[in-house]
């Protein structure tokens, strides 16, 4: 009895396992950089801030939010452990305390485990679910990044435009990025008030510039930054090249747009291949409530359930690696 529950909630593990990277593998949004775009973006700004040292200036905006915490607040907040963790709490938008966010990982991985062992009673239950229920925040954080981002770039264009039509009105290029912080609706409002505080505070542009794509860390975003420095450091019309730039954004949109569309149906068959199974199961159960416990209760049958689940996690991964177009 022991090990059909034991079989029982290994089940039910594979279930949730299985439906969760069916759910983060593939419903991908239109807009947006991978995880690799933005691992070389990553990587390419580390260069650029080593190389123009940027890496040793800290942002005014950065010292006055250091400045509004208490001094054990400020200890913590400035760990060279937290910092990635900082990181990703500025760039999905959230105004909270990267310690916080780590307290309550804690908490809830400790949940999680007492959760497992309380209802199962196996010993391995905490070290399989305490590792779940510490993820949760950093998942829910990584999810309202990329959507954050995927809403600024979707943005972008009318940014842009803001900048052209400012330009060629004969304004400056830091009243650009001012009417960007008043015009535009959130969150590129946001981050561009963020970049004019910061100029405005007496900050070098191109600090401030970096540091907007260090809070939006996008090819778009570079690409906007990248023009705008050239034409600072060599001159030129600023407002066409900006132009061709949101031209360029607008064809990138379209052609991932298509893409998406083009994909809907392999998307929709992977839910249909995944969820099938289980929906089955169900109804099987629902209907004929004699019929599964021949599977169930029969040791070879747990090892054909086992082996199915884990055959559908590999699935979706599969399925994932297929559908992920690089655009």
């Amino acid at each position: 009895m022991d090990v059909l529950g034991d079989k029982l909630w290994i089940f039910i593990a594979l279930v949730f396992v299985a439906v969760f990277l069916l759910s983060q593998g593939l419903v991908i949004p239109v807009f947006g950089e991978s995880r690799g775009a933005r691992k070389r973006l990553g990587q390419r700004m580390k260069q650029i801030s080593e190389s123009d040292g940027a890496a040793e200036r800290v942002s005014l905006v950065r010292e006055q939010y250091l400045r509004d915490l208490s001094p054990l607040e400020k200890r913590l907040e400035s760990m060279s452990l937290l910092q990635p963790l900082v990181t990703l709490i500025a760039q999905s938008g959230y105004r909270t305390r990267a310690y916080r966010v780590l307290l309550m990982a804690i908490l809830l991985a400790a949940l999680a485990g007492f959760m497992g062992y309380s209802l199962t009673g196996i010993w391995w239950a905490p070290l399989a679910l305490s590792p779940l229920g510490a993820a949760i925040p950093f998942l829910y954080l990584r999810r309202k990044r990329s959507q954050r981002i995927a809403k600024i770039e979707e943005q972008l264009p009318d940014v842009v435009d803001v900048i052209i039509r400012a330009l060629r009105a004969g304004h400056p290029f830091i009243e650009a990025i001012r009417l960007v912080s008043t015009e535009m609706p959130s969150p590129v409002k946001e981050e561009f008030q963020t970049t004019f505080n910061e100029i405005n505070y007496g900050g070098d542009v191109r600090i401030a510039l970096f540091g907007l794509l260090q809070r939006v860390p996008s090819v778009l975003i570079m690409a906007l930054i990248t023009a705008v420095l050239v034409q600072r450091e060599s001159g030129g019309n600023l407002a066409e090249v900006l132009e061709k730039i949101a031209s360029v954004i607008r064809g990138r949109f379209r052609f991932q747009r298509r893409v998406r569309t083009l994909s809907a149906e392999g998307r929709v068959s992977a839910w249909v291949l995944t969820l099938t199974p289980f929906v089955l199961f169900l109804m099987i159960t629902l209907v004929n409530p004699g019929y599964m416990p021949m599977l169930t209760e029969n040791p070879r049958g747990g090892d054909i359930i086992l082996t199915s689940l884990i055959l559908i996690v590999v699935g979706v991964f599969w399925i994932k690696k297929i559908l992920n177009i690089k655009v």
